[in-house]
């Protein structure tokens, strides 16, 4: 035995001396090590739920996912055994476990749920009566064993509000019987999506094909794809091609993940994408890794679309079939080993440095930079990382050019938009829309305008933090770069409209609650920051002094975007709607 592991198991104890001699302090082995132990039915457990798991460092929150799905969550003793069987610390397993929103950690005692009922509490879904579900959802189910309602961030449904979650499945248009109806399944069954089982079409791949034969170059894909002016759909905007230029002039290995991890408040544009053109996205991918070079593709998949899980994994197992096909019709070429990961329920991963750290296994703390994830990213390798819909796009660029893509959008602005629409509108979902296409003419020509009995009052114009902007607005081009100058941006394109029956101050509180939930506590500005600010937007008369200090340090000493952009609610509420908060 090693000297270092063997002093754990060393103790000291006091030996009987002779009279006058003082006490001789003998060393004594430990019948344990130190800590928890591991006992032999955990192991066992553990063994049994992880089956077929890799014992791999970066697969623990796979490993965590398959204890609770089968548990209902994650006794201590399982998470012990899970340790020893990584090769971990307990505390590393422990904190990764206590870290993401979806993981219930138990004492071994404890009875743990059978199913969670979660009802969505953000801003559409508030809208749209959340606060009655739930109150409704513990009355009807007082009592019932084996089931917790528990309120919850945003969940991609927002065009469906209210809605909830039943156990793993999205529950849209959540009424008390929905609920009661979907816990007498005895299983919930997946959702129907509008992809689910597509039969192949000739169409499928054709882009990708083109470029395996040929008569398609890695170059000429790069030249699309720079003319176009394709932008990342994610919510920063940064143009497409810069990544690809700058992660394919690195060394090898080269990695890619693709965020589908979209949890912005408003924001269901990808799940939107996902459930309906999944090929499409798997073949901007492949491209993607292609032409820059990549030799691992991680997918990134919010816990919270499960039911897109289902239909992707069997499209990933269909694409396998395609890939030993085109690898002996095209020998030589190198694809990507592809991995599909689950999130946990946390925000922050949408942002890619900290999405890269749950991807290796840890938790999803945002990274300090530099150095940009296009030079260390996946494992310290670089890494090219894409929103889901900016790879949708690619296909496209090839099929029709990117001067085609360049020469869409209104108002001086290039290219097309989708925008997730909801809050007061009669048409509620998401839209393709031209680049710079303003309020008023996305709600008259798409999304059906207000409803009877509502007028215009402001909206957000890029979810939770994009900021809140008045009615009077509502001409202004909705682009990348086009609202910095009253304080706001778009985002992701995410729009909430709100009406006169709603408080700009109210929308910001929830925003504001919602930030506060989601901050992974890594820096102080973020952490205490948008706890006091929260605290202080209560009051009836807001202290403007003292969140204009807030936002100031949040600002410009926050680590990620997330602090960064948290005091946009509030600063724009105290611009366009001092009527709200101030005597």
């Amino acid at each position: 035995m090693a000297m270092s592991s063997r002093l754990e198991h060393i103790r000291v104890v006091s030996q009987p001396a002779a009279a006058g001699t003082p006490p001789q302090r003998q060393p004594q082995l430990r019948a344990t090590p130190k800590g928890r132990q591991v006992t032999d039915a955990a192991r066992a457990r553990v063994a049994q739920c992880c089956n077929g798991l890799e014992p791999r460092p970066d697969l623990l929150i796979e490993h965590l996912h398959r204890l609770q799905d089968a548990e209902g969550g994650l006794r201590q003793g399982h998470l012990a055994a899970l340790a020893e069987r990584l090769r971990l610390s307990q505390v590393e397993v422990f904190e990764v476990a206590t870290f993401y929103h979806h993981f219930r950690v138990a004492a071994d005692e404890e009875t743990l749920p059978a199913t969670v009922v979660r009802v969505c509490h953000s801003l559409s879904c508030q809208m749209a009566g959340s606060a009655a579900l739930q109150q409704g959802l513990q009355q009807a189910l007082q009592g019932q064993p084996g089931v917790v309602v528990e309120s919850v961030p945003c969940i991609g449904q927002c065009h469906h509000a209210p809605a909830a979650c039943v156990g793993q499945h999205q529950l849209p248009e959540a009424t008390v019987e929905l609920v009661q109806d979907a816990l007498a399944l005895e299983q919930t069954a997946p959702r129907q999506l509008p992809a689910t089982g597509a039969p192949a079409q000739p169409t499928d791949y054709a882009q990708l094909q083109r470029l395996l034969q040929g008569t398609l170059t890695a170059d000429a894909v790069l030249a699309e794809l720079k003319a176009s002016g394709l932008r990342g759909l994610g919510g920063a905007g940064f143009p497409a091609w810069r990544k690809w230029e700058t992660v394919r002039a690195q060394p090898g290995p080269r990695h890619m993940v693709v965020n589908i991890d979209e949890g912005e408040v408003g924001t269901f544009k990808d799940w939107s994408v996902l459930s309906t053109q999944p090929r499409q996205v798997l073949e901007g991918m492949l491209m993607a890794a292609l032409v820059v070079g990549v030799d691992h593709i991680w997918l990134y998949l919010r816990d919270e679309y499960h039911d897109c899980r289902v239909l992707l994994e069997a499209e990933l197992q269909a694409l396998q079939a395609h890939v030993s096909a085109w690898a002996q019709q095209f020998p030589g070429t190198r694809f990507p080993r592809v991995e599909l990961r689950r999130g946990a329920g946390a925000y922050i991963c949408g942002e890619e440095s900290a999405l890269i750290e749950s991807v290796e296994g840890k938790r999803g703390l945002p990274r300090l930079k530099p150095p940009i994830v296009a030079l260390k990213g996946v494992f310290g390798r670089p890494t090219l990382a894409h929103n889901l819909e900016t790879l949708w796009w690619l296909p496209e660029i090839t099929a029709r050019g990117g001067a085609w893509l360049a020469a869409q959008g209104r108002h001086g602005r290039s290219g097309l938009r989708r925008f997730s629409v909801s809050g007061r509108v009669q048409k509620p979902g998401v839209y393709l829309a031209p680049a710079g296409i303003t309020l008023n003419e996305l709600l008259q020509e798409y999304a059906g305008g207000l409803p009877q009995g509502h007028t215009l009052y402001g909206y957000l114009p890029g979810g939770a933090s994009g900021g809140i902007l008045p009615a009077a607005l509502a001409d202004v081009p909705l682009d990348f770069d086009t609202l910095a100058e009253y304080g706001a941006f778009v985002g992701s394109m995410a729009v909430v409209v709100l009406s006169q029956h709603d408080r700009a101050r109210d929308a910001a509180l929830n925003l504001m609650q919602f930030f506060e939930h989601e901050s992974c506590g890594q820096c102080t500005p973020c952490r205490a920051g948008t706890t006091q600010a929260a605290a202080l937007m209560q009051a009836p008369v807001w202290d403007e002094a003292t969140l204009a200090d807030l936002s100031h340090v949040m600002r410009e000493a926050s680590i990620c975007g997330l602090g960064q952009a948290a005091p946009n609610p509030f600063d724009t509420v105290l611009r366009f709607f001092p009527q709200e908060v101030r005597p």
